[in-house]
């Protein structure tokens, strides 16, 4: 059951690469660099399998109607 759509995917790989870029590139250091560090991995990997495990309970979606 996918429930991210294309916007929300693309946003969310945005979202992603700019965290780690902040959190790996020593732009923020500390803990709040290591925070960003893991972080940026969960919105990768919610647009890469097309599913938020938090809209489930909302009952969001992004994804459109076929």
């Amino acid at each position: 059951m996918k429930n991210v759509g294309s916007v929300d995917r693309a946003v969310r790989i945005v979202a992603g690469l700019a965290m780690l870029t902040l959190g790996f590139g020593g732009f923020v250091t500390g803990t709040p660099g290591l925070v960003l560090k893991i972080a940026g991995f969960i919105p990768l990997l919610t647009a890469a399998i097309g599913f938020c495990p938090l809209y489930l309970p909302l009952g969001l979606s992004s994804k459109g109607s076929k």
